[in-house]
């Protein structure tokens, strides 16, 4: 490491002092603000770079404060500062997302950025630090496109730059500090596709389990099928609603540590990936059935509206999100091709929007725990808890009324040999929805009801005995004096 203390520190901003790019995300927001901008993007285009980031800022901008930054660069330019050092901001990005940025940090003495038709990148942000600093500088990138850069400077401060720039760099700079993260591993891609929420996709098999077509292998591998084909459709469109979704996630007590919106993954990949997972999905959907494919397509559709607008709207959007979760049930009725049972249809629209209730109503406990009022990006307020508790649990009631309901429903006598021993399983059931509603008051629930499910001890428990049950009364006889 070598120490060059009276030379001007020269930093870049995307990728480098913030590892997101601000470009890319003002292009989401106003796409965000109008749709219709989508079909603007391509003339815009036609104003050449420099003229195409002035359109873009002047239609829209983004929260600087909000922006991830590079924390262990951030501290070192701060001692750096201490020590009297000269620090310029010098970017590619337009100058009042610059200017807002500096203003933001307080660190920079000089703010070098794309002003009118005069873009500042690669040689030409060369030219203007030459003239405007000197040919005395340390520089710190974090791309090849910097290579100009570094070969004209004292030194060099290489950010999560790859093994072929550093190398590069290094045969004609000496360096100065080398940060490395290794953030943007295999983990955060598992946490960006939400592996764990594919948990929700088992509800496609529980019309194979009501219908007790377990033992039916072409049943069986088509709905194995359905499930991979719906959580790589998932997986894409949680990646899409993160991407949409950067700047309420990091006004967020917990969602600001998502991979893109703490930028340890890049929006650019987050895009591809998201576009690879949705064509493998729509691959395997036709080996289901064609019937299949439109239930994939419409859970496209409606996961698409839900994260596009109305997780806006209060209520409507746990009413959206109970749906999704009953629509996963009724594609497995399509894949096995069984028809479903209206009562299962009631019981579904129910105990689903108690568990969406839960989910909001977990997210405000946790906001009211960290000092907030309202939520960002969704009509919720703290005060609105007085509300949605009653209306949780009267849903959750209610599923349990149905399923009692069902115990008595001819088809049940028809189908189970001790449809009595169900009230055992109602029993269960009572227990565990009255469970999550407790732990949610306590401040104790995961942000998904499901995920939460799945990794409590007593929640998966009592689902194992409440489908030992609904099994034991199917096929076991047993006299019961009622």
């Amino acid at each position: 490491m070598i120490k060059n203390q009276n030379i001007p520190l020269v930093v870049d901003l995307d990728g480098t002092l913030t590892p997101t790019d601000t470009l890319v995300e003002s292009v989401i927001n106003i796409i965000k603000q109008s749709p219709i901008n989508l079909l603007r993007l391509p003339f815009w285009l036609l104003l050449g770079r420099a003229g195409f980031k002035e359109k873009i800022v002047t239609q829209s901008s983004i929260d600087t404060e909000l922006l991830p930054y590079h924390e262990p660069l951030l501290d070192y330019l701060r001692k750096e500062k201490a020590k009297g050092r000269q620090i310029i901001l010098a970017t590619a990005a337009h100058q009042s997302i610059a200017q807002a940025v500096a203003n933001h940090i307080g660190l920079f003495d000089q703010v070098l950025a794309t002003v009118g038709n005069h873009n500042l990148k690669g040689a030409t942000k060369l030219q203007a630090i030459q003239k405007n600093v000197g040919n005395s500088f340390i520089y710190a990138g974090d791309s090849r496109a910097d290579i100009p850069i570094w070969k004209a400077a004292n030194a060099a401060i290489l950010v999560n730059v790859s093994p072929n720039t550093e190398k590069i760099v290094k045969q004609h700079t000496p360096i100065e500090y080398q940060f490395q993260d290794n953030d943007a591993n295999l983990g955060s891609w598992l946490c960006a596709l939400r592996i764990h929420q594919w948990l929700k996709n088992l509800l496609l098999f529980v019309p194979l389990l009501t219908a007790f077509s377990f033992f039916d292998i072409d049943k069986l591998i088509s709905i194995i099928l359905a499930f991979l084909a719906f959580s790589l459709a998932a997986s894409a469109t949680y990646i899409g609603n993160d991407i949409w979704d950067l700047e309420n996630d990091r006004a967020h007590p917990r969602k600001r540590f998502r991979p893109f919106a703490s930028g340890r993954l890049s929006i650019q990949k987050g895009l591809i990936v998201s576009a690879f997972l949705l064509v493998m999905a729509l691959s395997l959907a036709p080996m289901v059935s064609n019937g299949f494919t439109l239930m994939l397509l419409l859970y496209l559709a409606l996961t698409s509206t839900y994260s596009w607008a109305l997780k806006e709207y209060i209520l409507i959007d746990v009413l959206m999100l109970s749906l999704l979760y009953t629509l996963r049930i009724l594609s497995g009725s399509v894949a096995i091709d069984v028809p479903t049972s209206s009562w299962l249809f009631a019981f579904s629209v129910f105990i689903f929007l108690s568990l969406a209730l839960v989910k909001r109503c977990a997210e405000l406990v946790s906001l009211e725990q960290n000092g907030m009022t309202a939520t960002r990006g969704r009509d919720y307020r703290v005060t609105d808890l007085t509300v949605l508790w009653p209306l949780g649990v009267g849903a959750a009631l209610s599923s349990v009324v149905v399923f009692g309901l069902f115990i008595h429903a001819p088809e049940t006598q028809n189908l189970y040999h001790t449809p009595h021993l169900l009230w055992l399983a109602t029993i269960g059931l009572i227990y565990w929805l009255a469970r999550l509603w407790v732990k949610t008051s306590r401040g104790e629930m995961h942000d998904d009801p499901v995920i939460y499910a799945a990794r409590d001890r007593g929640s998966r428990i009592t689902i194992i005995c409440i489908v030992t049950v609904i099994l034991a009364a199917h096929f076991l006889t047993v006299d019961i004096p009622l």
